[in-house]
């Protein structure tokens, strides 16, 4: 008989053990996320092929039949309604992704290092006018500051205007709020980014807000971009880069802090800070559950369960990269552990585009972090640390450390 599907919890208080269950419902479970009943992907064998298949689409205007009613009343509208590469399908997702792609190759990131190492030894700077016996929060006061400075300067957003939108931001990853909420931050978010193409419009600059403007306008026929693709593409890049970053440097100091063994490692040369970012984000990937693909047809699964044509799905990253059938003790932090493979950037055609900035901004700052506070530790019990209510994004409410060993 079918099982009765996984209600989640919007608040994701205890995400490890709710993963566990869904995994052991097999390689999709059936589920409800916020009233929309959808299936939960946890097999990173099948997450794999669904991500890379032409039968599964993130266009939910044209493949979801209950699209129309989710973006009435649905806490999470937007994640299916913006219009942008991540809900594109097919030669749509082709023509925005080739947009944005060629700014964000790691050639074209590498030149970024020398601006993000002086951002993060000048946080460090200010960090290190703490008192001794004074508590920091490393999210608030090291990696929130640091993600949008990043992000801001590649996407050309005002200093004025970065932390109205951190706080929109914070507000489109928060599963808690109700749909009257989120319209009305939606409204707020879109008034910073049109300001931001306004202000582009008359004075463009080298940044990649200007240079989507110009592929917009120059084709006059609207070809290459629309006006709601223009805001929603930089809705998708400024939103995107700066949560996910700020979620991969919380969760990796934390383990860090945690296991201080796996610090040897990289002190006598047996792993990388590029190990440490890898694992973090195998471990405790920067999404948890991802809304949403949709089947085009009917996709069978073991034990003869079958997503139908027209399913929602939801990509659950975290519950995968932690999946038995796919790493040895999947529950280790790690950062000798040779497979890398892990899903926390997605897979196939929607891969993430920023993942080669996302990897220099965090090894930087944890290299800079650990070498100027080499006796960093937590302010609080790891168990203590209160997780963000949200199904999307996997972070911390705050990250309360002191700098220097205790007196």
């Amino acid at each position: 008989m079918p099982q009765q599907p996984v209600v989640l919890d919007p608040a994701s208080n205890d995400r490890h053990a709710e993963h566990q269950v869904l995994r052991a419902r097999g390689p999709a479970a059936r589920v409800v996320i916020l009233g929309v009943d959808a299936w939960a992907v946890t097999s990173p064998t099948l997450l794999r092929e669904l991500l890379n298949s032409d039968y599964v689409s993130k266009d939910g205007r044209r493949h979801w039949p209950e699209f129309d009613r989710a973006v009435r009343d649905w806490p999470l509208a937007l994640w299916v309604a913006v219009e942008n590469m991540f809900t594109a399908y097919g030669g749509d997702h082709r023509r925005l992704r080739r947009l944005v792609a060629p700014a964000l190759t790691a050639r074209k990131v590498a030149p970024l290092t020398a601006h993000i190492e002086q951002l993060v030894h000048g946080l460090l700077d200010e960090l290190d006018r703490t008192a001794p016996s004074e508590p920091v929060d490393l999210r608030d006061r090291f990696a929130y500051p640091l993600s949008i400075e990043v992000i801001s300067h590649l996407m050309g957003l005002p200093a004025d205007q970065q932390q109205p939108f951190r706080r929109c931001v914070d507000a489109v990853f928060s599963t808690t709020l109700t749909a009257e909420q989120e319209d009305a931050n939606a409204a707020a978010l879109y008034g910073i980014l049109d300001a931001l193409i306004t202000n582009k419009r008359r004075r463009p600059g080298d940044d990649l807000t200007s240079h989507l403007i110009a592929a917009r306008d120059v084709e006059g026929d609207g070809s290459a971009l629309s006006e709601g693709e223009l805001r929603d593409t930089l809705l998708l890049m400024v939103s995107a880069g700066y949560e996910t970053t700020v979620n991969v440097i919380d969760q990796a100091v934390t383990a860090l802090l945690v296991h201080p063994a796996q610090r040897l490692h990289i002190r006598n040369g047996r792993a990388t800070w590029e190990d440490v970012v890898e694992e973090t984000l195998r471990l405790e990937p920067a999404a948890k559950h991802m809304p949403l693909r949709f089947a085009l047809r009917d996709i069978s699964l073991p034990g003869g369960q079958v997503i139908a044509k027209g399913d929602a799905i939801l990509a659950s990253f975290a519950a995968a990269n932690r999946h038995p059938n796919w790493y040895e003790r999947p529950d280790e932090f790690d950062i000798t552990r040779a497979a890398q493979d892990h899903l926390a950037f997605g897979h196939g055609v929607h891969f993430c585009l920023g993942a080669p900035l996302a990897r220099l901004e965090v090894a930087t700052a944890l290299r800079a972090l650990f070498e100027r506070f080499p006796d960093l530790r937590l302010a609080t019990p790891a168990e203590q640390l209160r997780p963000l209510a949200s199904l999307i994004s996997n972070g911390h409410r705050e990250v309360p450390v002191f700098l220097h060993a205790a007196a």
